[in-house]
């Protein structure tokens, strides 16, 4: 478990520093992507959609607000197009994830855990846990990516990875989309209680795994 839980750490310390920064300079806070989506509507319907999938993909590499940019995208496109666009953005982010660290995450892989019972220890771990941290992955902002990376990285089978990646990323991006577009200034109780019931859905259910794997564990080492 403590291999797993360096590989992760890693991960997240990077993501994590890629928000910092752009949360100090502010390039992409949430005013600045609202602004950019109203500049883009006053053009052309299909720039709001481009942007918001290359937002999304950008959050491979960036942390960018994922719940409070598909709200938009259903207030700006409405709930089909925006939960379309979102589910082509965050599938994006994913598979480039995934297949980034599948071929060079080796790299990381073998510098980070020295010996091969480590690294052997680090990919039967996620193999185990794997499809239920990426359905629950959007119980953290950075933990999307993180698993997606993992994913790739410790070589589980891609047709295991984009059935639980879709899984994850469909229902989420309907919900939240459906929410922003039932939503207007005067009015923004949907899109509010949305982000409330998926946050808390997904720290509840995390929460429920993180106890019960805990428990298990215990109970293989007494």
């Amino acid at each position: 478990m403590k291999s797993i839980l360096k590989l992760m750490l890693v991960l997240a310390c990077f993501f994590a520093s890629t928000f910092i920064v752009l949360k100090l300079t502010g390039i992409l806070s949430i005013e600045a992507i609202e602004s950019w989506l109203q500049f883009a509507q006053s053009l052309n319907t299909f720039l709001v959609a481009l942007v918001v999938i290359t937002l999304l993909f950008l959050d491979l590499f960036v942390a960018v607000p994922t719940l409070t940019l598909v709200l938009l995208a259903g207030y700006f496109l409405g709930p089909l197009a925006g939960s379309f666009s979102a589910i082509i953005g965050m599938l994006l982010a994913g598979l480039a994830g995934y297949w980034i660290s599948f071929y060079f995450g080796d790299v990381l892989l073998n510098k980070l855990l020295k010996t091969q019972t480590e690294r052997a220890s680090a990919v039967s771990t996620f193999k185990a846990r794997g499809p239920v941290i990426i359905l629950l992955s959007r119980a953290s902002p950075i933990l999307p990516e993180v698993s997606a990376c993992m994913a790739g990285l410790t070589k589980m089978p891609f047709k295991a990875f984009i059935f639980y990646w879709l899984l994850s990323i469909v229902p989420y991006a309907i919900i939240a989309a459906y929410a922003g577009s039932a939503s207007t200034l005067e009015n923004p109780k949907p899109a509010i209680y949305a982000a409330i019931g998926l946050t808390g859905f997904f720290w509840t259910s995390w929460w429920i795994f993180r106890r019960t794997t805990s428990k298990k564990i215990k109970t293989l080492s007494m």
